[in-house]
């Protein structure tokens, strides 16, 4: 098969949001780095700030690497794409710990697709693929003006937490079993 890439190669999950936006999912290799690049372009300053927890006009390379070169098992970096245009709409990522007892959630939504279903959708996938892993919880870190995400994995049953010597972050936990 000439040009074939991991990227081509890889099985996509269809997923449809409550919006009925019909999304096709799949794991993010390497050769994703460009396409990440301009996704997170699109994605509103202020999710920038909130995913990456610093005020970024753009991400790099640096902040790309761990998105792209994972081992797909003890991390996992989802991308979604809408079905009818082909466009990336979503990041999600799923980092486990050395004991494979926690995963840490993350999710970008490009700006002009939220509140269209799309973090409740992804988070459901994080949700199930950390249950696929065994983990015992998922936890997301959140700064606490980021009212959007803290509402939305409350309704999917997280419970919100201080976090000690930081009163600008929140953490939310999902236990399972």
């Amino acid at each position: 098969m000439t040009g074939a890439t991991m990227a081509t190669l890889a099985p996509l999950d269809q997923l449809e949001t409550r919006d009925g936006l019909v999304l096709d999912v799949r794991p993010a290799f390497a050769e994703d780095e460009p396409l990440l690049e301009a996704f997170f372009d699109a994605v509103s300053d202020e999710d920038r700030r909130f995913r990456f927890l610093a005020a970024s006009k753009h991400v790099g390379h640096d902040q790309l690497v761990p998105l792209t070169h994972v081992d797909h098992w003890r991390t996992e970096s989802f991308l979604a794409f809408e079905r009818q245009t082909g466009a990336l709409v979503a990041s999600a990522m799923l980092a486990c710990d050395a004991q494979m007892d926690t995963g840490e959630a993350a999710i970008s939504i490009r700006r002009d697709f939220r509140g269209r279903g799309v973090g409740w959708t992804m988070l459901d996938l994080l949700a199930s693929e950390a249950c696929k892993r065994g983990l015992k919880r998922v936890i997301s870190i959140e700064d606490r003006d980021n009212h959007a995400a803290i509402e939305l994995e409350r309704e999917k049953g997280f419970e919100a937490h201080g976090i000690d010597g930081d009163p600008h972050l929140v953490l939310l936990e999902k236990r399972f079993g």
